[in-house]
């Protein structure tokens, strides 16, 4: 008997894929691990400059895109879908995590309104607009990124971060029952905390918070952009053809640790 080797850089072939914070962090390590295989890139930012040159690097597109605004997520999606057929893959992404966003005591309204539209109603935008096409085609993977604080606490708050990441969570649960018999699959990212210019930049100004946050951390460090685009790239391929609705966790083993090693 002949077997036919599987050949794991095609495993994304033709596929269709948004991805949305796309031209920096996990996002762009997602866009460049999704063209290593095979994937069509889509990407999809605020910056022109950086969001142009992503694309350029991974043979994709670029489209400008405000994700807390209704007509421009629905352009993004429609002209992934009207440019190249379909729309296979939505990795929904794009978040902030600014400074003014602390302890509930002196996080303030503006601040908490600010952080709640692009990182939760931006997912809610996306995913309507991904699932407009996903439902006509039945078939599709969304991945929607979460964190690890929307399944435990944290006493270095971030509190409407906190709670954006975990209502992405829970919609995310939800969509991905509602549309499995679909042929739909949706799943949210749980990342632990990533070594990207955005956590830099939060760590740098307070070592002692970036020091508190990194002894809990089992492996010892940081993720990599490129670990988190590993397991988005399963996520989005048939590999993960069974799983959906899931809570996935890719935390260095911070959520399932009581004390950590010395």
């Amino acid at each position: 008997m002949t077997i036919t080797p599987i050949d794991l850089t095609q495993r994304l072939k033709g596929k269709v894929a948004v991805i949305t914070g796309g031209a920096s962090g996990i996002g762009l390590a997602t866009a460049r691990r999704f063209a290593a295989e095979g994937a069509i890139v889509v990407i999809g930012d605020m910056n022109p400059e950086s969001g142009e040159a992503a694309a350029a690097a991974v043979g994709g597109l670029f489209v400008k895109v405000n994700v807390t605004d209704e007509a421009e997520v629905n352009h993004l999606f429609d002209t992934a879908q009207a440019t190249y057929g379909s729309l296979d893959i939505a990795f929904n992404n794009a978040g902030i995590s600014p400074p003014d966003d602390d302890s509930i005591e002196t996080t303030e309204l503006p601040a908490w309104d600010r952080v709640q539209e692009v990182n939760l109603k931006s997912v809610y935008l996306c995913s309507r607009a991904a699932l407009r096409h996903m439902v006509a085609q039945q078939s599709g993977s969304i991945i929607n990124t979460a964190s690890f604080v929307a399944v435990m606490g944290s006493a270095t708050s971030q509190i409407s971060y906190t709670a954006s990441k975990g209502g992405v969570l829970a919609m995310t649960r939800e969509l991905g029952v509602q549309f499995a018999r679909q042929g739909i699959r949706v799943n949210a990212l749980c990342p632990g905390p990533v070594n990207t210019p955005l956590l830099q930049e939060l760590f740098a100004k307070d070592p002692e918070r970036a020091q508190r946050r990194l002894v809990h951390i089992p492996k010892g460090r940081f993720a990599e952009a490129e670990e988190l685009a590993a397991a988005v790239a399963f996520l989005a391929s048939d590999d993960a053809s069974f799983i959906t609705a899931s809570t996935f966790l890719v935390d260095g083993g911070i959520s399932g640790a009581y004390v950590t090693p010395l």
